[in-house]
């Protein structure tokens, strides 16, 4: 159905066959995917421009617009074609209006709607924390809900409870620094470079994650704090010069990882949910995937942990989400800008 249709019949149906383009410019991946029927991955292009920011320890903001004009075609152009659809056969697109970047939200967002008035086809804005909530899912759509899924990325910590596509609940968030900002800041101040969650995960392979006991911030609250423990790792490695950077790595990384796991375990009780998921960048961590699974083990609920490739930003989760939302709320009227600041759509 082509966008003018949509708008003449006031219909707000997307179905099985329904193709979404997704696209991603938020940070600093330019990413395009098409997905069938909000879980059936056609294809899914990532290419990023980490490299570039890598000197200034982090992401530059016009480096990563930059990079999104040149690179943002070219990874549409290869999405489709891997999917092996012809552009006809697209149904609808999809794109991150918010939250990140605004200059970087602004290349998605225009290509996506040139593209949408090009074809005649809706388009979506989609909600980027939002987006992860489906990544695990993409991969393992057979889920029950209520789920509790944890959102633990650079600029983001979330707890939600997820009672269904678009019902979502606020069970906890950061106070301060996101679990990634912590990692980052840390990796930083130990001179292990950047990105931080990488860099800390590779590090603590070698250390004893016992060493060192750094706090665990208000255990008693689903609310997470991470500048705390920052700090008491910098004041640690101050007091005690020959420390090994190992055992720091691998006690602070332990030390996140079990505020992330406990906080998640008790919110899955509190709410009966029948499954904990993962989303977001730092689920790629090998520590909290492996005790993801141990802990849903022992609970006996079911662990949704997405891929690495699906914890990070890309356009897949994208598709998804804006398949879910063409389904429940018909296509975003082209004038929506970018929100760089936008939330996750929750009820408190």
């Amino acid at each position: 159905m082509t966008a003018t249709e949509w708008a003449s019949s006031g219909e707000s149906t997307a179905d099985g066959s329904t193709v979404v383009l997704g696209v991603e410019t938020s940070c600093d991946e330019t990413a395009a995917a098409l997905v069938m029927g909000g879980s059936d991955v056609l294809s899914s292009i990532v290419s990023t421009s980490i490299d570039q920011h890598i000197p200034y320890g982090g992401v530059v903001p016009e480096i990563a617009s930059r990079a999104h004009v040149e690179l943002l075609t070219p990874v549409i152009a290869r999405a489709i074609e891997e999917a092996g659809v012809e552009e006809t056969r697209i149904d609808a697109v999809a794109a991150t209006v918010g939250p990140g970047l605004i200059g970087a939200l602004l290349v998605g967002v225009s290509a996506a709607k040139s593209l949408a008035l090009v074809w005649d086809v809706p388009f979506i804005g989609v909600n980027h924390l939002e987006a992860h909530l489906y990544a695990g899912l993409l991969e393992d759509p057979g889920i029950e809900f209520p789920l509790v899924v944890l959102l633990v990325s650079g600029g983001h910590t979330l707890l939600v409870e997820m009672l269904g596509p678009g019902r979502y609940r606020l069970l906890g968030e950061t106070i301060d620094d996101a679990a990634g900002e912590a990692f980052d800041k840390v990796a930083r101040f130990l001179g292990l470079g950047y990105p931080g969650g990488p860099a800390i995960d590779a590090e603590a392979r070698a250390g004893d994650p016992r060493a060192i006991d750094f706090p665990r911030a208000i255990p008693d609250s689903l609310d997470f704090s991470f500048s705390g423990l920052k700090t008491a790792v910098i004041n640690h490695v101050r007091k005690h010069g020959d420390v090994s950077t190992a055992d720091v790595a691998a006690s602070f990384q332990m030390a996140v990882v079990d505020s992330l796991i406990d906080k998640s375990r008790r919110a899955g009780r509190e709410v009966g949910a029948k499954g904990l998921a993962l989303g977001g960048g730092v689920a790629a961590n090998s520590l909290l995937r492996q005790r993801w699974l141990e802990v849903c083990a022992a609970d006996g609920v079911r662990p949704f942990v997405p891929s690495r490739a699906m914890c990070t930003d890309n356009a897949a989760m994208i598709a998804a989400a804006g398949w879910h939302r063409l389904r429940s709320d018909g296509p975003t009227p082209l004038d929506v800008g970018a929100f760089p600041g936008l939330r996750l759509p929750v009820a408190g």
